[in-house]
């Protein structure tokens, strides 16, 4: 491999440095400039469509050229109260001007807070902050690691938990696991299964660890006896049980935690996506009986529960709280699934709160296509799955719009 020397190194960073585009630009213009240089400077690792989002507010957002859409993606369930929301925005803000990081060195008030608020929120007694689902993930492995003393993993079938290298292995799609192995991976059983799950699971199994729904697997709701049948499994074996509350959590489900669903207690779960009105950020809470095992120096994060972001999810908490927000995602969940089941020729129509997924015979990746362009983003998770996580937010008439848009691409040819 040829070393590239430093003048070679700074004189090809310079040529790639400057984007242009002048203010008399158009949006397509723009989009097709920026879209070039990401192709040439940005690892290319994701599948983009072919539009500039450049400001959000509520359940919408504006392209480069102006156009609007409603969102049904939210960031992949991450903008559970909006975009910029008025107090997450005023929160960084103000907290910005104060204090934006020190690392985890020193004491902190907004993180001592946050750990606080998610306390009781969720009944477990002590929080581990990071800056992602998977990265929380990681956190919840490593402390079953510690606490069993064993390596072994039980996850679900169709689940995902993450791409990096722990989280990796508990993640069902082969085809996200196979250009990195050998993995420490998961042994993967059907999903709402109790008999397979207590077969699978044994004295030399670490940790249990399962969706409340499944969401990037094709939003799969389980029976309420499946999640206790997996916690008395547990309990047999002497393993932990994982709840991934990542895309369940702050209200996506109709509850604050899908957890409260089946009204079960694991020995830990993992949180993100809708934590902090959009920034990032992600959490691994556990029960005391376990998260002592943890000692100084066993796990860290350089950034994790930062300032900046704690105070960005103490204000959207605050937000979810304030506006009833989880309630309103109850009603307008039941609201999109009833008009789904009206509208839509579908297979199947699916979901708690608004987490919702529509089964369909028709391709869903060109139905997603063809939604954008009547100004609605919406997510396929496969060839015959759309996932429908729009903010918390949302209004009847946007649902309606949504809905509408669906049945006129159905009909036609």
């Amino acid at each position: 491999m040829r070393m590239m020397n430093t003048d070679e190194g700074m004189k090809k960073g310079e040529e790639k440095a400057t984007v242009n585009l002048n203010a008399e630009s158009s949006g397509a213009e723009r989009t097709a400039r920026i879209a070039e240089v990401e192709r040439k400077s940005v690892v290319q690792t994701y599948t983009r469509q072919p539009i500039l989002l450049v400001r959000g507010s509520g359940a919408r957002v504006w392209d480069a050229s102006g156009r609007e859409y409603i969102d049904f993606v939210a960031g992949v369930a991450v903008n559970n109260v909006g975009h910029c929301h008025a107090s997450v925005v005023e929160a960084i803000r103000q907290q910005a001007k104060e204090l934006i990081h020190t690392s985890n060195l020193y004491y902190t008030e907004n993180q001592v807070l946050l750990a606080e608020e998610l306390k009781a929120l969720t009944g477990m007694d002590r929080a581990f902050f990071c800056n992602s689902g998977a990265e929380s993930v990681e956190a919840a492995l490593k402390l079953a690691r510690k606490a069993t003393g064993r390596s072994k993993i039980v996850a679900a079938i169709h689940s995902f938990h993450g791409r990096t290298l722990g989280s990796l292995g508990a993640t069902y799609k082969p085809m996200y696991r196979e250009p990195f192995r050998p993995l420490q991976e998961a042994d993967f059983v059907p999903f709402d299964d109790p008999e397979a799950l207590a077969a699978a699971v044994s004295t030399e199994t670490s940790a249990v660890i399962l969706e409340p729904v499944q969401g990037e697997g094709g939003v799969h709701v389980p029976k309420p006896r499946y999640l206790r049948a997996a916690r008395e499994i547990c309990d047999d074996c002497g393993a932990l049980f994982i709840l991934d509350e990542v895309q369940t959590g702050f209200g996506r489900t109709g509850k604050w935690f899908g957890k409260e669903h089946s009204g079960v207690m694991p020995d830990a779960m993992t949180l993100a996506k809708g934590i902090a009105g959009g920034l990032p950020m992600g959490a691994m809470l556990a029960a005391e009986s376990v998260s002592d095992v943890f000692k100084r120096g066993d796990h860290a994060s350089t950034f994790g529960g930062g300032p900046l972001v704690s105070a960005a999810a103490l204000a959207s908490i605050g937000a979810i709280r304030e506006e009833r927000l989880v309630e309103r995602s109850e009603e307008m969940g039941r609201y999109l699934r009833s008009r789904l089941s009206e509208e839509i020729d579908a297979i199947d129509v699916r979901g708690l709160g608004l987490m919702v997924g529509v089964e369909l015979a028709a391709n869903c990746p060109e139905i997603v296509n063809r939604a954008r362009e009547r100004g609605v983003l919406l997510n396929a998770t496969s060839d015959h799955v759309l996932r429908m996580v729009p903010p918390l937010v949302v209004g009847r008439g946007e649902i309606d719009r949504v809905v509408k848009v669906l049945g006129e691409i159905q009909r036609e040819p």
